[in-house]
């Protein structure tokens, strides 16, 4: 954005603020986010209502989604592929994958189009461009808190009818795996959303390539399925080893290091400190080739 001149007459000092560009590379202004979290609450909000506005069933597809998804993997990968799901009952293991997955794959998606998808907004009125991606991974943190919730409601009952399901202390770490979760699904979605400003054909790429990414990650199937030597390859994948644990602490199945998990959650700050830096240097020129 250009920086804002005080016209003659006027002290720097009645300025309350002062839009200037970005010199350095690394010069991020996260701390602007702050300053404007009431505009975040407003997209917040925007986000969550605008989504089903208009339908028959409104929230109630955040619980619909889920379940279909999940019979659907039931009878196709549970039933016809019958692929092992560690002893713990089938329905389970689908919706704790579903569930996990679906919030990251929501928030890539949903961040990948910032810049083309508010241009008629960012050309009008200054402020954090970053506050918008933030706005959707926290308005999709909603809906997960509802789809979450509805597990939980399963898993109670299939404990209550003896299932072999054993939830453990793992659970406490449930905070970090999905802030790692919306950290890469917002640093993928601001890259992609960065570089679609000049390759349009990413946007096309972005949805069956989520999908492809499903595959090369233990949602599924349990990362015990597959023989030694793909599991190495399988494990470089920094989801992998979140929902690994997700499965662990809430069925008691799945396998667990503390090693694996320092990786993701190195990978996950790097790939989201490349995709903020990227974003806010993409952001001074977008509106040149948008």
């Amino acid at each position: 954005m250009p920086s804002t001149v005080p016209s003659p007459g006027l002290n720097q000092k009645d300025w309350t603020q002062i839009i200037q560009p970005r010199d350095r590379l690394f010069d991020l202004k996260l701390r602007e986010l702050w300053h404007y979290r009431d505009l975040i609450v407003l997209f917040v909000r925007r986000d969550f209502v605008s989504q089903y506005k208009q339908t028959i069933l409104g929230p109630a597809w955040h619980l619909i989604q889920p379940l279909l998804t999940t019979i659907v993997f039931t009878i196709v990968f549970g039933k016809i592929a019958q692929l092992p799901t560690d002893g713990v009952p089938p329905f389970l293991f689908y919706m704790a994958g579903t569930v996990m997955w679906g919030y990251f794959s929501g928030v890539l998606t949903g961040t990948s189009g910032t810049f083309t998808g508010n241009a008629h907004i960012f050309g009008k009125i200054y402020f954090p461009r970053l506050a918008v991606p933030l706005a959707g991974l926290l308005s999709k943190l909603i809906a997960f808190g509802i789809q979450f919730l509805f597990f939980l409601g399963f898993l109670a009952y299939f404990m209550l009818t003896g299932a072999n399901v054993s939830p453990n202390a793992w659970a406490l770490l449930t905070p970090l795996l999905l802030l790692m979760m919306a950290c890469l699904g917002l640093g993928l979605g601001v890259i992609v959303s960065s570089l679609t400003t000049r390759y349009r054909d990413l946007t096309i790429v972005v949805g069956f390539g989520v999908q492809l990414l499903m595959y090369a990650t233990p949602v599924i199937y349990p990362l015990s399925a597959l023989p030694e030597s793909y599991r190495l390859w399988m494990l470089l994948n920094p989801i992998a080893p979140i929902m690994e644990i997700f499965r662990y602490a809430y069925l008691g199945a799945g396998d667990v290091s503390l090693g694996l998990l320092a990786y993701s959650i190195v990978v996950t700050a790097l790939i989201l400190w490349i995709g903020v830096v990227l974003f806010n240097r993409v952001e001074r020129t977008f509106m040149d080739t948008v």
